[in-house]
Formats: C-alpha cells, structure tokens, sequence
C-alpha cells in the first residue's frame, strides 16, 4: 500500500506564492507518475500539472507559466511551485500518485487547502 499526504496549502493574498508538496509513503518500487489536481467550490476536479517517470510535465492552460511542478525522487516527494496566484486558484489541492503497469494502481491524498484573497 502506498500513503499520500499533502502539506503547504495556506491562505494567500492576490499575487503571492506557496509551495505545495506531497509525500509518498510504502510500498513505491519505482519512480512513479505523479499529478496534482485541484477542486474549487462548487466545481469539478481538474488536472493541474502532472510530471511522469522520466520528468515530463504537462500543466493545465490555466496555470502554464505561473505554476511548476517537480519531485526529488530520493526523497519520494512531488511538489507544485504557484507563483502570481489569483483568487481564482482558490481550491482544495490533491496530490495523485499512479504506479505504472504491471502495478497499476492509484493513489490520493487528503488534499490541502490554497486560499488566495486579500
């Protein structure tokens, strides 16, 4: 079994910066996928930036250039760089974790918390 948990979510004023990371705990064999996706009130979740075993990232349009996602593989931790936030970023963030075939198997986390007002 693997353990996810996210940490760094905080209140924020318009413009400002956080950084989110996630924590993988267990059974991780090898380097996996790993995303982050967020939940605003009263919306669906969406994809917010993911980076694969080799280290390709992929962000949503709405964070490209303001957001940046990395991981220390040593250290089994994913993080997610928001820099320039708006209130419009206000959600619960959640960390995923997928462990590639022949595993197969996914992973969430609790989420966290990014309120960006003034």
């Amino acid at each position: 079994q693997v353990q996810v948990v996210e940490s760094g979510g905080d209140l924020v004023q318009p413009g400002g910066s956080l950084r989110l990371s996630c924590a993988a705990s267990g059974n991780i064999f090898s380097i996996p996928f790993m995303g982050w996706y967020r939940r605003a009130p009263g919306k669906q979740r969406e994809l917010v930036a993911t980076i694969t075993k080799t280290n390709s990232t992929n962000y949503s349009d709405s964070v490209k250039g303001r957001f940046t996602i990395s991981r220390d593989v040593t250290k089994h931790t994913a993080y997610l760089q928001m820099n320039n936030l708006k209130p419009e970023d206000t959600a619960v963030y959640y960390c995923n974790l997928y462990q590639y075939p022949p595993l197969n198997r996914d992973f969430w986390g609790q989420g966290t918390q990014v309120t960006v007002s003034s």
